[in-house]
């Protein structure tokens, strides 16, 4: 067994608990602890988080940035590997990660690697699979998350950021029922807390929004590789940008 290393890794999570063991699982050989921030599940996240080796804080949330901040506060070791409950690292992720650390502290202060999207029912990514980018890998003395609600991101200040190769692997939604819940809570804390745009803009992008987020995830995020999944996908994703604009209206006027 690989030695881990003086890593934390931490989750936040809620009502996991049907995929969260695999996560937690696949960075035990490599950080030295692993931490799951809960926030109120009612199913059993808890213990199974705990029974696959992770130590398991409640804190009540407050938005994306201040609960991973609130996270980030809770690790034993400086440098830290930030990754959501339905997020697992490839093999050959691990091993390049643990080739950062081969002659001790990395050198750079942070890391991006890839989070590419497995369709449900599958074990891995689809020809051509889109994803995010994120910092997720850093010495969080010298950065931290964003202090926000809705912007789940890590702000790197002036410092160089490096780019892994590899990638993990992002079951991102259970079904697209799931997609479809996910992307309506999402544009619910959007609504309440993006900084308000004038009203003949909104009307504007009302009526462009839908084609145009169907069109940038069909084709530019690639979803035509994934059939009639990558097709149902691209309709749920659009209406709900759709509908995010829908509310900020309704936002603005009530």
């Amino acid at each position: 067994m690989n030695q881990t290393l003086p890593l934390s890794c931490f989750i936040i999570a809620k009502n996991e608990a049907d995929r969260i063991a695999q996560t937690i699982t696949s960075v035990t050989n490599l950080a030295s602890e692993v931490l799951v921030i809960e926030q109120g599940s009612t199913d059993d996240t808890v213990r199974v988080a705990e029974q696959a080796g992770a130590k398991v804080f409640h804190n009540e949330w407050s938005g994306f940035g201040q609960q991973k901040r609130f996270a980030e506060q809770q690790c034993t070791h400086d440098w830290v590997l930030n990754l959501d409950a339905d997020e697992v690292l490839s093999d050959e992720l691990i091993t390049e990660i643990r080739q950062l650390f081969a002659k001790g502290t990395p050198p750079i202060a942070g890391y991006r690697f890839r989070q590419v999207t497995v369709y449900p029912g599958r074990l891995r990514p689809r020809l051509w699979a889109d994803g995010h980018n994120y910092i997720r890998l850093y010495d969080r003395t010298r950065m931290r998350f964003a202090n926000s609600a809705s912007h789940d991101a890590v702000e790197p200040k002036d410092h160089p950021i490096g780019q892994l190769s590899q990638i993990a692997l992002h079951y991102s939604w259970r079904s697209l029922s799931h997609l479809a819940e996910k992307y309506d809570l999402y544009t619910d804390l959007q609504a309440t807390t993006l900084k308000p745009k004038p009203v003949w803009i909104l009307g504007l992008r009302l009526l462009t929004e839908f084609p145009l987020h169907f069109i940038k995830t069909y084709w530019v995020h690639r979803h035509f590789t994934g059939g009639w999944h990558g097709f149902a996908a691209s309709v749920i994703i659009a209406w709900s940008r759709q509908q995010r604009i829908v509310k900020l209206l309704k936002a603005r006027f009530s």
